[in-house]
């Protein structure tokens, strides 16, 4: 018990260290753009009309201590660091006076909602076919539906994103295409409005899980291909067991183990966002907001976005490591 305490101490120290390096080096390539995030909101404000240049300086001076901007380099790092910690990012300048925080918070649950739902179907999907299709070799209906997956892996998901948009919404019309719900629609939690949300989410969600089941049916497929040449799996299969137990407590079991690890990485890249799947489909989750918050120069927003991929992606590979030894034996923690 004492040595798995020391594994796993080790392994949080690993975590806060990725997550100090990864932060400190979003911070200082936003910082090293030529956009003055105070300036653009200055030269907005004075597009308007005249404005006095003493009210224009004191503006800037409030606006510098808003953004952290105030001192050198490294003061605005330490203020970052600190700002950090209470949550606080600062207020958005394309959107501004609304807190980053606020703005990271209204699109987070779409993502986590579209990816989470998404990639857990495409982990299930993707590893039954490919233990069924690994274990039943010659089953013509198994190989012909590996085809189709394997076939789709290659193509790049917005591009089917696309052709599901021209299918589904012109050529049948069925499914809506753009954004998360209905626009002027009633906010208020009711029955109407999740199936609203959950039939935005259809086509998103389905070009992930077609051009993603691939890969998890190829290394599923291949994993069990090498377990059923195990003695014990020979030995099962002469002893009369049913097929269908030495599939599900022979083989399967033991090849998921290194599936659950891709599973866990799966799961803290959901933080990342699909871009382009957002924007095609306008879907309003933090992949879209980064695209803009660049487009709009706001760095602070697009500092807090990085940072929460960062600590989103260190926290799965720190969950995976402290779990292998639990979950497999043959792993040791000294």
């Amino acid at each position: 018990m004492t040595s798995y305490l020391i594994f796993v101490l080790k392994r949080f120290g690993q975590f806060l260290l990725v997550v100090f390096l990864g932060v400190t080096i979003t911070f200082f390539v936003t910082h090293l753009t030529p956009i003055d995030p105070v300036e653009e909101s200055i030269g907005a404000i004075t597009q308007m009309g005249q404005s006095d240049p003493n009210a224009i300086e004191l503006m800037r001076q409030s606006l510098r201590e808003l953004y952290g901007m105030e001192g050198s380099i490294w003061q605005q790092y330490l203020n970052f660091w600190l700002r950090l910690a209470t949550g606080d990012l600062g207020p958005s300048l394309s959107a501004f006076p609304t807190p980053v925080s606020t703005i990271i918070l209204r699109s987070l649950p779409w993502t986590i909602g579209l990816m989470t739902v998404s990639t857990l179907i495409t982990f299930v999907l993707g590893n039954a076919l490919g233990a069924l299709a690994g274990y039943y070799r010659k089953d013509m209906v198994l190989k012909a539906v590996s085809l189709v997956f394997i076939a789709l892996l290659p193509i790049p998901y917005y591009i089917l994103a696309f052709v599901l948009l021209i299918v589904f919404g012109y050529l049948w019309p069925v499914l809506p295409i753009n954004g998360g719900y209905e626009m002027n629609a009633n906010l208020d939690l009711s029955f109407a409005l999740v199936f609203d949300i959950l039939k935005h989410s259809i086509l998103p969600a389905l070009s992930l899980i077609l051009v993603g089941a691939g890969s998890w049916l190829i290394g599923m497929r291949a994993l069990v291909s090498n377990i059923i040449t195990e003695d014990y799996v020979v030995f099962a299969e002469l002893g009369g067991v049913p097929k269908r137990k030495i599939l599900r407590s022979y083989i399967a079991r033991n090849a998921m183990v290194p599936q659950f690890t891709g599973l866990a990485m799966s799961l803290g890249a959901i933080f990342n966002g699909t871009v382009i799947t957002e924007i095609v489909f306008g879907y309003p989750g933090i992949g879209n907001l980064l695209i803009e918050a660049v487009h709009a120069g706001d760095y602070s927003l697009v500092l807090g976005l990085s940072a929460l991929s960062i600590v989103g992606v260190a926290a799965a590979v720190f969950i995976i490591d402290i779990l292998s030894p639990l979950i497999d034996p043959r792993i040791k923690v000294e």
